[in-house]
C-alpha cells in the first residue's frame, strides 16, 4: 500500500505540472480490470470516502416539505406527467432520495427517466423510513462522501475530488475506492490490470500495481 501511495503522490505532482485551467478540474480515477466477467459479476454498490468530493445536488420525494433538501411532495408529482419534464428533473440533480412510503409512486412516476441514469432512490443509500431533519442531514452528508460503483465495461471510472483539494486527501479517497473495488473482485488483485488518474483536461497518469 505504501508503494501505491507513493505512485499516486508522484502522479498528482505530474498532473499539477499541466497548464492552469480557468476552472477547478475534477480528479478522475480509472481502475482497469482484467479476467473479470462483467456480465456474470454485476458491480453496483456505494463506497464511503474520507473526504467530500463535492456538494451533490440532491432532491427528495417526501410527504412534507423539508428545508434541508429540495423537495417534491406527493401532491406535486402530477406536475411531472410528461417524459420531457421528468427528464429535465433527472438532469437537474445528481442524486434523489425518497420516503419509503412513496417509493411505489416514485417508481411509476419517475422510474423511466431516473432508472436508466442510475438515479433512482436506492435502498442502499436514499430510501428513508423516518424523515426527520437529523436523519436527512446525516443522509446528505453520507451521500456527499459516497461514490457509486456501477460498471458497463471492464473499467471503474469515478471522480475522486477536485484539483483544489490537498494531495493527501485525494490519495486517501483513491485508496478507499481502490480497496472497496478490490473487495468486490472475484480474484482480488489479479482482476486489476492498472490504475489511471487524470484531471478533466489532462492525459492520464498510469499506475502499475505490484
Amino acid at each position: 500500500m505504501a508503494d501505491l501511495n507513493e505512485q499516486l503522490k508522484q502522479a498528482l505532482v505530474e498532473l499539477r505540472k499541466d497548464k492552469p485551467r480557468k476552472f477547478d478540474q475534477s480528479v478522475d480515477l480509472m481502475i482497469n480490470l482484467q479476467k473479470f466477467d462483467i456480465k456474470k459479476n454485476q458491480l453496483n454498490f456505494f463506497i464511503s470516502v474520507p473526504h467530500k468530493i463535492k456538494d451533490k445536488k440532491i432532491c427528495g420525494f417526501l410527504e412534507i416539505k423539508n428545508d434541508n433538501v429540495d423537495t417534491i411532495m406527493k401532491s406535486e408529482f402530477k406536475r411531472y406527467s410528461t417524459k420531457q419534464e421528468v427528464k429535465k428533473l433527472a438532469n437537474k440533480y445528481d442524486f434523489f432520495i425518497a420516503q419509503a412510503s412513496l417509493m411505489p409512486l416514485v417508481a411509476t412516476t419517475f422510474g423511466r427517466a431516473l432508472g436508466p441514469t442510475g438515479k433512482m432512490p436506492s435502498p442502499q443509500l436514499g430510501v428513508m423510513i423516518n424523515v426527520e431533519d437529523k436523519g436527512i442531514k446525516e443522509l446528505i452528508e453520507k451521500i456527499n462522501t459516497s461514490v457509486k460503483i456501477k460498471i458497463k465495461e471492464a473499467s471503474v471510472k469515478v471522480s475522486v475530488g477536485k484539483q483544489s483539494m490537498k494531495d493527501e486527501d485525494l490519495i486517501e479517497n483513491i485508496v478507499a475506492i481502490y480497496n472497496g473495488v478490490l473487495k468486490a473482485m472475484t480474484k482480488g488483485k489479479e482482476n486489476i490490470k492498472n490504475i489511471e488518474v487524470k484531471f478533466t483536461m489532462t492525459k492520464p497518469q498510469k499506475i502499475k500495481l505490484k
